[in-house]
This record gives structure tokens, C-alpha cells and sequence, in this order.
């Protein structure tokens, strides 16, 4: 879905494919057919942007036969569909039954991460519209923290690493025309765990391909205030490549047994659900939502707020909630002002088939319906700031 902003230039929307399981090439063709064109046709429209991902397996067999790689784009046209983003982060197994830690390797400190962006990285360029110059790729933000953060040399690798892929990215925008840049990601319990955590390792590399990815939930649940956040990012020269709209579980009075109860529904074996608390003497954390509410490893005195993308349009039930506002404090800080922040905008809602039993998609065609309202919301969202829908 595109978007004219009062400045003239194109905001692009889009969902994330991470939602659906798939491994192989002939997965990611399955997901276009099964699952992206249906969601176009709920919305009614011609053209729709999908967010996406590649495991390593997939992104192999495309780099490695030219012929896959343009039949890929052909099916893509042909379904009224276009990609101007990949989610870079997952490397491979997102959809195995228990996922956790696993998703952050590899991290950037190994050479795996550095070859599969880069494949990320060309693949886009060749999958983007004709009409558009610019692609994104939202990758993790170094590493999870241990053991990363007591190496003395990992943030020497990751920095000679994502120095090599600028140079690569520049490379290819001079061989393509097409320019693509990177965003770091920041998730609660990694290295880059928020977005002031970004601002040294991204001044360090010091490349305008290199830059940020604001994943809303994940700045809801570290607790960060959306303008502070963004402007020191501006203040700091670091360009927010893209942004993940996703809401963060809230739970105000965490205290309560009924709250513990409602929270429990939520803590399952797949993803890994860190959840935070702000208290007088700084941030507090878990690594999942089980050891919050197991014990006593965090103060239950202020709201918690637990890493689980929830659907943007249908909140939990009380006595919890989601962090809907933060995404549209942000939302309006990107591109509600006279210049748009960032232009590429991702719906990514993973979590579907993670949430409590009663509250899952059951078929294909009620999931479509899910991910199509919230692609609705975020359309009136933008409508909303000013933005006028482009046909």
C-alpha cells in the first residue's frame, strides 16, 4: 500500500510474511498464493506490499539460479503484490515449534549473518518495483548479550562486519541503481536493547546505508518515550531506515493474582517474551514472561510490559492491554511531520498462532481477515496524520 505525504514523497505500507512459516522457495510461493493475495483482495486493492522473509534456504536457491529469482518477481506482479522491504532478522527455523534464543544466531559477529544480508541485500535490489529506487532490510541489533557483551573483540567483529556490508551496499548501488540500507533492529535483552543503545555502535560504523529499525512494541517494552527516542536518534545523525508497527502486552496492576492469571495465558514455549518494568532505580527485566510471573524476579509494583506482538486492532481482553498508544505517539513522530522520518512502514503481527487458544486463527481466511484489519488500522492511522491513500 503506498502513501503520499504532504511533502510529495512516497510512505509505503506493508505486513510482514515472518507470520507464515516457510523454509523453501516453494514455501515462500505457498505463502503468496495461500495467504498474501487473499489478504489484498479483503482490502480491495490492486497493489499490495508485503514485508518479506527469506530464510537462508530460500534466499540461497534465489541467488543461486537467476531464472528462480525473476519467476519470483513475475508471480509477485502477477499476484498484485510488491516488496520494497525484507525482514532480515529470523536466519532460519522461525517456524519450528520452539524458537526462543535460536532466533539470534547468527549474530553479526559471525560470518553466516554478514553472507546471508548480503544475499538479502541483492535479492531486493532485483525484487523491487521499477518505480522505486530504494529498498530496506530490518536485521537483529548485533547479538543477544551474552556471550557478546563480556568478548572483548565481538564488537570489533560486528563493526568490521557491518562496515564490509556497507562498502557491499554501496557496490551495489552503483552496479543496480537501487539502494538499499540496513536497520538495526534493538529488542529488549540484546546488545542494542534500545534505541540509545544504538547510537554508539551506528556512529561508529558511520554509514548512511546503516541505520535503525523502530520495532514499536520493542521500544513499548523497554519502556522508551517515542520522541525522546527519535529525536536523539536525529540529533545523533542516525536515519531510521524502516519501522515494525506491533504493540507490546500491558499489564498496569501486575500485583493482582487476576492479572497473573490473565499474563499466564500468554506465556508460551515458541517465541521468547522478555518483559520489563520501570521502577525509581531504573529498567528491570525478565528474558520470558514465565520467570515474570513464576516468582519474584521482578517488582510487581509498576506496570509490566511483556515482548508479545499482540493484533493492533484487537486488544487483549481486561485487566490487560496493549501498547497501542506508543505506536501511534510514534507513528505521528515518523510521519505526521512536514518531512516523513522514515517511508517504509511494516505491520508485523508473528504471533498469531502464539496467542492463548481462544484467540487464534483457526483457518486461513480468518487469519487473512486478522492481518487485513490490521493493515486497516494502520491505513486510517495515516489518513489520519495526512497522508492520502495512493491507488
Amino acid at each position: 500500500m503506498r502513501f503520499r505525504h504532504p511533502d510529495g514523497s512516497t510512505v509505503h505500507l506493508s505486513y510482514c510474511t515472518n507470520v507464515h512459516p516457510a523454509e523453501t522457495l516453494d514455501g515462500v510461493r505457498a505463502q503468496l498464493r495461500d495467504h498474501c493475495e487473499p489478504v489484498r483482495r479483503r482490502l480491495g486493492r490492486d497493489r499490495l506490499g508485503i514485508g518479506l522473509w527469506l530464510a537462508r534456504d530460500a534466499a540461497r536457491a534465489l541467488i543461486n539460479d537467476p531464472a528462480e529469482l525473476r519467476a519470483l518477481r513475475a508471480e509477485l506482479d502477477g499476484r498484485g503484490l510488491e516488496v520494497v522491504t525484507l525482514n532480515g532478522f529470523p536466519y532460519e527455523g522461525f517456524g519450528v515449534a520452539e524458537v526462543k534464543y535460536r532466533v539470534y544466531r547468527p549474530d553479526w559477529t559471525e560470518p553466516d549473518r554478514l553472507s546471508h544480508t548480503t544475499d538479502l541485500a541483492r535479492l531486493l535490489a532485483a525484487l523491487l518495483p521499477d518505480d522505486v529506487t530504494e529498498g530496506t532490510i530490518s536485521t537483529l541489533p548485533l547479538a543477544w548479550r551474552t556471550p557478546y557483551d563480556t568478548d572483548p573483540g565481538a564488537a570489533r567483529s560486528a563493526r568490521t562486519a557491518l562496515t564490509t556490508l556497507a562498502q557491499r551496499l554501496d557496490a551495489l548501488a552503483e552496479l543496480t541503481g537501487k539502494s538499499i540500507r540496513i536497520g538495526l533492529e534493538p529488542e529488549p535483552g540484546c546488545t542494542v536493547e534500545t534505541t540509545a543503545d544504538a547510537i554508539a555502535p551506528l556512529t561508529d560504523v558511520g554509514h548512511e546505508r546503516i541505520g535503525i529499525c523502530v520495532d514499536t512494541c520493542h521500544l513499548a517494552t523497554s519502556f522508551e518515550e517515542p520522541e525522546t527516542a527519535l529525536d536523539a536518534l536525529a540529533a545523533a545523525g542516525i536515519p531510521v531506515v524502516k519501522s515494525q508497527l506491533s504493540a507490546a502486552l500491558h499489564a498496569e496492576h501486575p500485583h493482582l493474582p487476576e492479572v497473573r492469571t490473565a499474563l499466564a495465558a500468554f506465556a508460551e514455549p515458541r517465541f521468547l517474551h522478555q518483559t520489563r518494568t520501570r521502577t525509581a532505580a531504573g529498567l528491570r527485566g525478565t528474558d520470558d514472561l514465565d520467570e515474570a510471573i513464576a516468582g519474584r524476579a521482578l517488582p510487581d509494583s509498576t506496570p509490566w510490559r511483556a515482548h508479545f506482538h499482540v493484533p493492533l486492532h484487537a486488544p487483549p481482553a481486561p485487566p490487560l492491554t496493549s501498547t497501542l498508544p506508543v505506536l501511534r505517539t510514534t507513528l505521528a513522530r515518523l510521519v505526521g511531520g512536514p518531512v516523513p522520518l522514515t517511508r517504509h512502514l511494516e505491520v508485523e503481527t508473528y504471533t498469531w498462532q502464539a496467542l492463548p487458544a481462544e484467540l487464534r486463527p483457526r483457518t486461513r481466511t480468518q487469519l487473512a481477515d486478522g492481518i487485513a484489519a490490521e493493515l486497516t488500522l494502520a491505513r486510517d492511522l495515516l489518513v489520519d496524520l495526512g497522508l492520502k491513500e495512493l491507488p
